[in-house]
């Protein structure tokens, strides 16, 4: 009698269940089917890869001219169907990898390794900013922002790179600095909105996305930012002592911003798996509810997941303003924010396998132009083969089922505090 009864859900007397929030179910199952993506083994990764290419090269071969010829007399020579077919698949893939890793009919010992360079250069922004995307969907966040945080970061970089003059290296150092500062601040808008009003993260960074993109245009027409004498919306070069030194002289176009690529990379597993504030981000990703539980500022980790994950993005903007591009131009980010997300994905959200995701993304774009180029293939195809790895990433029971492989134990069925039990139970400790 002493003990005060709880106060009901509902006013007494009311017959009417107790109203749930629909945001609220469908942010968990959104967070349960990411939980489930980064969860997927290798080998579903790998088959993903293998059932992109397959599907792929049948695109290919339907686009091929003497694959349609023989395809109209099919059933008088099937063989030269099949031939015709196999020749077309067969030497658009060679192509793409003499474009992307070795070309042993180049003339000369750099041209051969050539390509390999430019897949490293290729995959620096992809590996950086796929890096931060692990980051938030490790946390749980859906970060959609990285094309936005690119754009600012290279922002930050291009105008210290080209309006201030500073001694080499410090000059540098400061660029790299300023990348991150301004990646990291366009990403902690979302992020003090997803904390202070519970505002979807998915559209705000996707609003900030086009933001950035217009903001960067406009900055290009304005005088401290457009090159003299030039009509075109382009930045005045960057000086020299703010640029990426080249690693392998000048005949190759790889720079610095690899190594810093994969030190970046080392930095994220030991910030995910070794420090306080890393294991205070899975938290919050394998449960927010019992997260704030154990004692743990969920709204403060949002915020603080969103600038983290900007900041990695914004290293990206770096990596192709003061190494690749040495310029700012309004198309800095190409879709290296988008290509991004499925280098995280590809690489379940972790370190080693979002490097190795990204090497394998600056290959199909290496290897996609001299594809097309030798063999006449559309670099589409590429396009294809990345959206493709994109569907059967976020569709890993139909990858199971079309190769007959075991589903992992307690990846679907478990609920969302069964999936977070060992981190609730660390925190508690």
């Amino acid at each position: 009698m002493s003990e005060a009864t709880p106060a009901p859900d509902k006013p007494t007397g009311s017959t009417a269940p107790a109203p749930e929030r629909r945001d609220d179910g469908l942010e968990a199952r959104a967070q349960g089917a990411l939980r489930e993506m980064l969860a997927s083994s290798w080998l579903v990764t790998v088959a993903a890869i293998v059932l992109a290419l397959v599907i792929s090269g049948v695109l290919i071969a339907a686009a091929d001219a003497e694959v349609q010829d023989a395809a109209g007399y099919f059933f008088a020579r099937p063989a030269d169907f099949f031939s015709a077919a196999w020749d077309a698949v067969s030497s658009a893939y060679v192509a793409m990898f003499q474009g992307a890793v070795f070309d042993p009919t180049a003339s000369t010992a750099a041209r051969m390794f050539r390509p390999l360079t430019e897949t490293m250069t290729w995959s620096v922004p992809l590996i950086l900013a796929g890096l931060g995307l692990g980051i938030g969907f490790r946390a749980g966040m859906f970060n959609i922002g990285a094309q936005g945080q690119i754009i600012l970061g290279a922002i930050f970089a291009g105008y210290i790179g080209f309006a201030w003059s500073l001694p080499p290296g410090l000059h540098l150092l400061l660029g790299v600095i300023g990348a991150a500062i301004g990646g990291g601040l366009w990403a902690g808008i979302a992020g003090f909105l997803k904390a202070r009003t519970g505002a979807n993260e998915v559209i705000v960074t996707i609003m900030l996305n086009n933001i950035a993109i217009y903001l960067v245009g406009y900055l290009l027409t304005l005088g401290a930012f457009k090159r003299g004498g030039s009509n075109n919306p382009v930045s005045p070069p960057i000086k020299e002592s703010a640029l990426y030194p080249l690693l392998l002289g000048s005949q190759f176009r790889l720079h610095l911003g690899f190594v810093v690529a994969i030190l970046a990379a080392v930095f994220v597993w030991w910030l995910m798996n070794r420090s306080t504030l890393g294991f205070a981000f899975r938290a919050v990703g394998s449960n927010p509810s019992a997260a704030r539980t154990a004692g743990i500022n969920v709204n403060r980790m949002y915020f603080l997941v969103m600038v983290v994950a900007g900041a990695f993005a914004g290293l990206a903007g770096s990596a192709q303003v003061l190494g690749t591009e040495k310029v700012l131009t309004a198309g800095v980010a190409a879709s290296f924010g988008f290509d991004a997300i499925t280098v995280a994905l590809l690489g379940r959200s972790k370190p080693l396998g979002t490097f190795f995701a990204g090497l394998l993304f600056g290959a199909l774009r290496a290897g996609g132009f001299a594809m097309q180029a030798r063999t006449g293939t559309p670099i589409d195809i590429v396009l294809v083969v990345q959206s493709l790895v994109v569907l059967f990433i976020a569709a890993p029971p139909l990858v199971r089922a079309v190769f007959r492989l075991p589903s992992p134990r307690g990846s679907s069925g478990a609920p969302a505090g069964e999936l977070a039990a060992p981190v609730v139970k660390e925190a508690a400790a």
